[in-house]
């Protein structure tokens, strides 16, 4: 396997990409699209650790630094508005590997989000790795801590021994506890009087209306297989997973569409031990392989 540092353009400004090349390069390739900024050692070093193994499996991969982020040039635009970046940085991948067939995007959290805004219009992409998807509101986000943390935390020996032996004030937490109500509540109401038309694609994909409706839009018009991991302690996973279990529509397309969902219950936002790492590749190599 070879690594090569890459830059091309988009939009005349230089991005920066990693290719991970085998020796014997498979037909489906897998480009990877960077979460949020982070240190480079952190979760980005997942991505490393990640695309060597699949290289090694002999799938051709691409790491790059969208406008803004790491290394590359350009005003950083945030998830929501990279389409380009994307586009520029798949250009480049096929380019280098002219034998490449399909594309696999790759991403976590909010690079969930960008990836189902862009996928279904591109028709070299042909399936997603989602790990982590970030779909937050404030109500969403208000909800998850409620039920996966005050509720968790309530039941556990631990606290009320603090509480007996004066070591914790329980107010506090009841006032934030219901703080927490109040917004998922208010927040709840103001998204039932404005629902999202998801027939129209332009309305549905609005900057206007809330992620999980946009989110909902494109995951609806992609045609390919998903695999989606989760971690089990991690409050943006438990905010999509409650968000699939109690939004109609999302329980009308999930049976709908070619999805395998796999849970690491252990698991941080990152995966951040050698064996969470492990098993999240072994899944996606599995998946890889099988279709």
């Amino acid at each position: 396997m070879n690594e090569i540092a890459l830059c091309f353009e988009c939009q005349g400004d230089p991005l920066v990409g990693i290719l991970h090349r085998p020796e014997q390069a498979k037909r489906r390739g897998v480009l990877m699209v960077v979460g949020g900024p982070q240190y480079r050692v952190g979760g980005h070093r997942q991505l490393t650790l990640w695309a060597r193994r699949l290289a090694a499996d002999g799938y051709p991969v691409l790491r790059f630094d969208y406008r803004g982020m790491g290394d590359s040039y350009g005003e950083f635009r945030g998830f929501e508005w990279i389409d380009e970046d994307i586009n520029a940085a798949l250009t480049c991948f096929v380019s280098e590997i002219p034998e490449l067939e399909e594309v696999v995007l790759w991403g976590g959290c909010d690079a969930v989000s960008a990836i189902l805004f862009y996928a279904y219009r591109d028709p070299r992409v042909r399936g997603l790795v989602l790990q982590n998807p970030w779909a937050r509101t404030e109500a969403g986000e208000a909800k998850a801590v409620l039920r996966h943390y005050y509720l968790q935390r309530f039941m556990q020996p631990s606290f009320w021994l603090k509480v007996v032996r004066l070591r914790f004030n329980p107010l506090d937490s009841l006032r934030s506890a219901w703080a927490l109500v109040k917004r998922a509540r208010r927040d709840q109401e103001e998204a039932e009087t404005a629902p999202a038309d998801h027939r129209n694609l332009d309305v549905a994909l609005s900057p206007d209306l809330p992620l999980p409706d946009r989110l909902l839009a494109g995951f609806s018009r992609f045609r390919g297989p998903v695999l989606l991991v989760m971690s089990g302690r991690d409050l943006v996973a438990r905010e999509f997973d409650d968000l699939v279990r109690h939004h109609p529509d999302w329980q009308r397309q999930l049976p709908l569409k070619p999805v395998t969902w796999r849970d690491l219950a252990e698991a941080d936002h990152t995966f951040s031990t050698a064996a969470w790492r492990n098993q999240v590749v072994d899944w996606a190599l599995d998946w890889l392989n099988d279709w």
